[in-house]
């Protein structure tokens, strides 16, 4: 632990992953939070500007359509511009491409900034487009970036600091959209800038940190500026052990060309990396924590806290996260990823199925409520704790340079088309099934544990050439002996 933190405060690395996070992680946690607070004033916003521009007001149903496209467009963006990473990074590189989606941040905060003075609903359905567009570009690039910049040993930590970015993220959009701040009928178009401004801080601070040390010698084969690049960041020394295995990991892929979705989706012999990111980040987007978040409010309101102080309690749930995903990325490294992935996951189950007693026996005495929200806040403990944090250097480590960009393709589809069908699936089901809709919640968090424990193999301290080996000993209902239906070597 002394010689991680050593390593933090003796190069540019902490202020590389500031600097990096504030690009990617922060801004999709922020753009998530920050569109329920202006809702009411972008709904009237919307309805005058068809009205000036058609000559009679939206209908009802027409107003909700818009609405949902704005909101939509967000998540239709993010999954174009996570899906295009990989040809976005070949194209570009690590930090060139970050530096330009900083760009397209700017071009759509001009756009926003602009659309209420020439009062167009559509400028700012298409800005919100463009800010799904980098956040998903970003998100990738985020996580790529770092895995390729950080030693070995501290990989795990340095990668989780995307689930801090994306929880420090929700919290400052929680918190610029109180009505002391920007949560305002005329402040609402620079409320949903405030996530874009950063890229004014990227454009001028990245130019000052170097390119991905293992695309630079593994893709590039530029070995000095690989080394000079460790040392900028995590100060100085020979980086031997590290180059080496760079060096091992390029022999191996004999100068392979980085592949495509379809010839990732194909191989074989990554089949058990692309559904181990399948069925995780599935699990996440599907585990309950978005519907916690729709819940939260009512939960606290019939707990009988009062309506202008939940919000304030809300922010208690953010900066929880915050605490939540530090503390992953202080014991990662020590006790491993499996074991916070199965055990987060399990947790969060059973705590589903609590909550769904609970919420049905709300009325049955004062306490009962106070007891749901309990069961809230210590599920955002275990989700922050274990999933939400491990699940990112996952995403790099599972796979060798030749497939990360493809897999990151995959990733992007993932999630971001997970949250589409949930935002557009879960309403409906809420309103079938009730509260009932924890328990399936809660079945997906126990497939995640239990596919955690069976098939994922340990990746703490491993390449990725050791972390792939380790796929491929993967057996299931192999028909070498009877007794042995699954055999994982791990």
């Amino acid at each position: 632990m002394e010689s991680s933190v050593k390593q933090l405060v003796q190069g540019k690395a902490l202020l590389f992953i500031i600097v990096v996070g504030l690009g990617g992680s922060f801004q999709i946690g922020c753009h998530v939070t920050l569109i329920s607070s202006p809702y009411p004033f972008i709904n009237s916003f919307i309805n005058s500007s068809w009205t000036q521009q058609y000559g009679q007001a939206p209908g009802e149903d027409t107003l909700t359509l818009l609405w949902a496209t704005f909101v939509a467009f967000y998540s239709i963006g993010a999954l174009f511009g996570g899906i295009s990473v990989q040809f976005v990074l070949n194209l570009l590189g690590r930090k060139k491409a970050m530096m330009w989606n900083s760009m397209l941040n700017i071009v759509a905060v001009a756009i926003m900034m602009t659309s209420r003075a020439a009062n167009s609903f559509e400028m700012i359905i298409l800005a919100r487009f463009l800010f799904g567009v980098t956040s998903g570009l970003g998100g990738n690039i985020h996580s790529i970036y770092l895995g390729e910049s950080s030693p070995k040993n501290i990989r795990g930590a340095v990668s989780v600091t995307m689930a801090t970015f994306s929880s420090i993220g929700k919290l400052a959009g929680q918190i610029a959209g109180l009505s002391e701040i920007l949560g305002r009928e005329d402040l609402w178009h620079i409320l949903l800038c405030v996530p874009a401004f950063i890229g004014f801080v990227q454009i001028f601070a990245l130019p000052l940190f170097p390119e991905a040390p293992g695309y630079l010698l593994i893709e590039k084969g530029k070995l000095e500026e690989c080394k000079k690049a460790l040392q900028y960041l995590w100060g100085p020394g020979d980086y031997k052990l590290e180059l080496e295995e760079m060096q091992e990991e390029q022999a191996a892929l004999k100068g392979q060309r980085n592949k495509n979705l379809f010839e990732l989706l194909t191989d074989s012999t990554v089949r058990w990396q692309c559904l181990s990111l399948v069925v995780l980040f599935g699990c996440i987007q599907f585990c309950g924590i978005a519907g916690i978040s729709i819940f939260a409010y009512s939960l606290f309101q019939e707990a009988g806290i009062p309506m202008d102080k939940i919000r304030y309690v809300t922010l208690g749930v953010g900066a929880l996260e915050i605490l939540t995903t530090i503390t992953c990325s202080m014991i990662i490294e020590r006790v491993g990823r499996r074991l916070l992935l199965w055990g987060g996951f399990g947790i969060m189950a059973v705590l589903m199925v609590l909550l769904t007693i609970t919420l049905q026996l709300k009325d049955y005495d004062f306490w009962v409520p106070y007891c749901s929200i309990a069961l809230v806040f210590l599920f955002v403990i275990s989700f922050g704790g274990g999933p939400a944090g491990v699940t990112v250097p996952l995403s790099y480590e599972m796979f060798v340079q030749s497939d990360r960009s493809a897999a990151f393709v995959l990733l992007g589809l993932v999630v971001w088309g997970g949250l589409a069908v949930f935002g557009f699936v879960f309403p409906f089901l809420l309103d079938a099934i009730k509260s009932f809709s924890f328990l399936l919640f809660a079945c997906i968090c126990l497939a995640g544990s239990l596919y955690s424990v069976f098939i994922l193999p340990e990746t703490k301290g491993k390449t990725p050439l050791e972390i792939a080996e380790d796929f491929r000993k993967i057996r299931l209902c192999d028909s070498a002996t009877e007794d042995e239906c699954l055999e994982t070597k791990l």
